[in-house]
């Protein structure tokens, strides 16, 4: 019997940064994997970086009391240079992920680095060339994938009842008072890669990505064509509003529609997947939607709905420990990427907000993309 088979794989974390996506992170990991029927991997938080001792310290006094042990410190080197630190997550603002993670996969850290994972492809690219050179694990943190909601999505929406997909609409937004935050906010900051695209994209993207990329139809084609559209604030110049269309056409003949926006409340249903023999539709937050909706028709394309089935879903805690049980089997198994959410599906996430980005007219100021293509 393998040693993890008799006794639970503990995978030791090391955090980068003290904002809000590190706490609910940080929270999660600390759950009780049993909580979750998980038996074979169990999570330690080692170490946490801010840019002060002092507030790494009120970060582990907020969010992790009773765990004196974890080591605080002022710089991010610090994390990385620890030597019982095996994997590196990192919470800071997109545009600091490159050299975040260059850092750790430098320092010989395995990464789970936040969505967007970089600023740009061109950036993403050579931090998976380095990873494979360092035989280090490597993945965006696509919590939402990892859900078993996302799972028994995926289980329908393959199956073969509803025959294959058609339309997918996806729309993430939030309003999120821009009038009346200060400029310097994530959202409103160029220079932290603010808008809609690169920080609430990713969620309208990972339903296309399991509803049209992974279908087995597809066969991992990439879309045939991209279009996007980027209404862009006056206050700042980054994007307000941006609609970005996928058309899927080697195999399958599917188009998914996708938006998101910085000042508007989040639509009903905020997915819905669109077949000749029904739909799929599935609610609000849908980076965590904790139900969804089959609808099946009469008969192909008469939308008469004769029946329809709600599943719902529930947490223990934020929903966030599903990514970081995967990465700690990953790194257990020596695998360098995972199958789930491969190297690809985070290159064709860059690759769309890349494309999406330049046909927009919005680009980033000098120096905040430390490679460009």
């Amino acid at each position: 019997m393998a040693a993890f088979e008799s006794q639970p794989f503990v995978l030791r974390w090391g955090v980068i940064s003290t904002g809000w996506i590190a706490s609910v992170f940080v929270k999660d990991l600390l759950v009780d994997p049993k909580t979750r029927n998980v038996q074979d991997v169990v999570h330690e938080v080692i170490a946490v970086g801010s840019r002060s001792v002092e507030s790494a310290n009120k970060f582990i006094q907020e969010h992790a009391p009773g765990n004196p042990n974890i080591r605080a410190y002022g710089t991010y080197n610090e994390v990385y240079a620890d030597p019982n630190v095996t994997a590196i997550y990192i919470g800071t603002p997109h545009t600091m992920h490159y050299e975040n993670a260059r850092d750790a996969l430098l320092a010989g850290k395995h990464v789970l680095c936040e969505k967007a994972t970089t600023s740009n492809a061109v950036e993403l690219r050579d931090l998976l060339k380095l990873a494979k050179q360092k035989n280090l694990f490597f993945m965006e943190a696509m919590w939402t994938r990892f859900q078993p909601i996302a799972a028994e999505v995926k289980r329908i929406a393959e199956e073969g009842s509803l025959g294959l997909p058609v339309v997918l609409h996806a729309d993430l937004s939030g309003d999120f008072d821009i009038e009346n935050i200060p400029k310097t906010h994530r959202i409103l900051d160029p220079k932290l890669g603010g808008g809609a695209l690169l920080d609430l994209g990713p969620y309208p993207m990972i339903w296309a990505v399991l509803a049209l990329y992974e279908h087995p139809t597809n066969k991992k084609a990439r879309p045939t064509s991209i279009t996007g559209s980027i209404l862009k604030t006056p206050l700042t110049g980054v994007d307000r509003s941006t609609v970005f269309t996928l058309n899927f056409t080697e195999h399958l003949e599917a188009q998914a529609i996708l938006s998101c926006s910085i000042n508007l409340p989040a639509p009903i249903p905020g997915v819905t997947i669109r077949y000749r023999n029904g739909n799929i539709l599935i609610q609000p937050p849908i980076y965590r939607p904790l139900s969804f909706t089959v609808q099946y028709f009469d008969k192909p394309g008469s939308g008469t709905v004769v029946r329809e089935e709600t599943k719902k879903f529930s947490h223990a805690g934020g929903g966030w420990f599903y990514e970081a049980d995967e990465v700690a089997r990953c790194i257990r198994d020596g695998r360098l990427e995972s199958e789930t959410w491969g190297h690809d599906k985070s290159l064709l996430l860059m690759d769309v907000f890349d494309e999406v980005r330049k046909q927009g007219g919005y680009e980033l100021p000098e120096g905040v993309e430390k490679l460009k293509g």
